[in-house]
């Protein structure tokens, strides 16, 4: 490989510039196993590479690039699957229109739910205590109800 390429942030490695990669070169490149880059394609639907025509995968520079962020986001930023899959969701959404000041306003409430998946869980929302009083009345009277149809 030649020293040539794409320099990948926060990486020392380098892409090749080549149009094709196979999934052994990607694998060593990204510093994971093949079969994680075979998971990580049926968990991530944009990271479908082609295959040829003897079934070898072949990666374009794009895949290869969506490889080091997926690698970035589980390894070093600790999402989860989901949580990953989301935030490229997110950023495909956010790439496909320009923001204006009410529309990332009105983005913002939609933030807190996928932070709230990605690291905890969400704060419980208001009247949830009297949702709760209410199926436990509701429960108490199914019971009641087939204590006496059983008798």
């Amino acid at each position: 490989m030649s020293s040539t390429g794409t320099p990948i942030p926060g990486q020392e490695t380098t892409i090749p510039d080549k149009l094709y990669f196979r999934i052994g070169e990607v694998a060593q490149l990204a510093g994971v196993e093949p079969y994680v880059l075979r998971f990580w394609e049926s968990e991530f639907p944009q990271l479908a590479p082609k295959k040829s025509g003897s079934g070898h995968r072949l990666y374009r520079r794009k895949e290869v690039e969506m490889v080091f962020e997926v690698k970035r986001l589980l390894y070093e930023k600790r999402y989860t699957i989901e949580g990953a899959r989301l935030h490229f969701e997110q950023s495909r959404k956010k790439g496909g229109a320009a923001k204006t000041a009410s529309s990332a306003a009105a983005a913002r409430p939609a933030e807190a739910p996928m932070q709230a998946m990605l690291f905890g869980a969400p704060a419980p929302p208001a009247g949830l205590d009297e949702i709760k009083k209410e199926i436990s009345s509701i429960l108490d009277f199914l019971r009641r109800g087939s204590v006496r149809a059983v008798r």
